[in-house]
């Protein structure tokens, strides 16, 4: 089984490219972020007739996430329950899988602008929030993937310039904390589970010729609870969407559980 997260910076714009990735990359539950549409808008039928149904979450003109599957998914849930927030940022599902339910969550996590500042606060409470309902969701399902552009560099190795980027916005101390507290949590990150290339990222600046340089960062993530551990056997980052034009900044993710 694959799941993929892939934040595509507006689906109306990009869905040509999530149509020919799907066609190579025929994932069994592909996770987007950052929609830009609103649930009207939704492209239900090119996605059908992919082979994908999709529950989706959207908002104008920002945010958005959507989870796609090659089976239906129940179970859905919008926004983290019991936050109150007017931004469309999380969707979970379960999918019935042959080795039992599998709970998906995607989130657009809060970009944060700067830190001090009241975005900064809100993605501090959004991230504590997360935290909380995750902890709940894993006492119901053994078996969880949490997926989605993190907006947060775990560790050094993780940015193109940890020094010069030290506790500036996805590197700041709090930030790397709330991810740990997830990890404490019981979930793995599934990239680090294997070797990996120096300098693997998933997102880079648009400005700067940042792809061509390598200016970028690992921000894009999938977590697995312990249960579905021994089942992860691979996770990569698939570049080749960046090099599209009019690409999304920010390149797929995929995870592969076995048997």
């Amino acid at each position: 089984m694959k799941i993929a997260t892939w934040n595509v910076n507006s689906l109306s714009v990009r869905l040509p490219q999530v149509l020919a990735w799907l066609a190579t990359n025929p994932v069994d539950a592909l996770c987007l972020q950052e929609l830009k549409l609103t649930d009207d808008k939704f492209p239900h039928v090119a996605l059908q007739d992919a082979g994908y149904h999709a529950v989706a979450f959207g908002q104008k003109t920002y945010n958005g996430v959507a989870i796609l599957t090659r089976t239906p998914v129940r179970d859905v849930v919008r926004n983290i329950p019991g936050f109150d927030d007017e931004q469309s940022r999380v969707i979970a599902a379960t999918l019935d899988t042959p080795e039992g339910p599998l709970r998906l969550l995607n989130g657009y996590f809060v970009n944060g602008q700067e830190p001090g500042s009241e975005k900064f606060a809100y993605k501090m409470r959004w991230l504590q929030a997360l935290h909380d309902w995750i902890q709940a969701e894993m006492a119901v399902h053994p078996r969880l993937v949490l997926v989605g552009d993190f907006n947060v560099a775990p560790e050094d190795r993780d940015s193109y310039d940890p020094e010069g980027l030290r506790e500036t916005i996805h590197h700041t101390t709090q930030e790397r904390d709330h991810f740990k507290a997830l990890l404490a949590l019981g979930l793995t990150d599934a990239f680090r589970m294997f070797e990996q290339p120096e300098k693997s990222f998933s997102w880079w600046d648009y400005r700067m010729l940042g792809f061509q340089k390598n200016r970028g960062l690992r921000i894009d993530h999938i977590l697995v609870s312990e249960a579905l551990r021994p089942q992860v056997t691979a996770c990569v980052v698939d570049r080749a969407p960046r090099k599209n034009p009019q690409p999304s900044d920010h390149a797929p993710v995929v995870v592969t559980l076995g048997a």
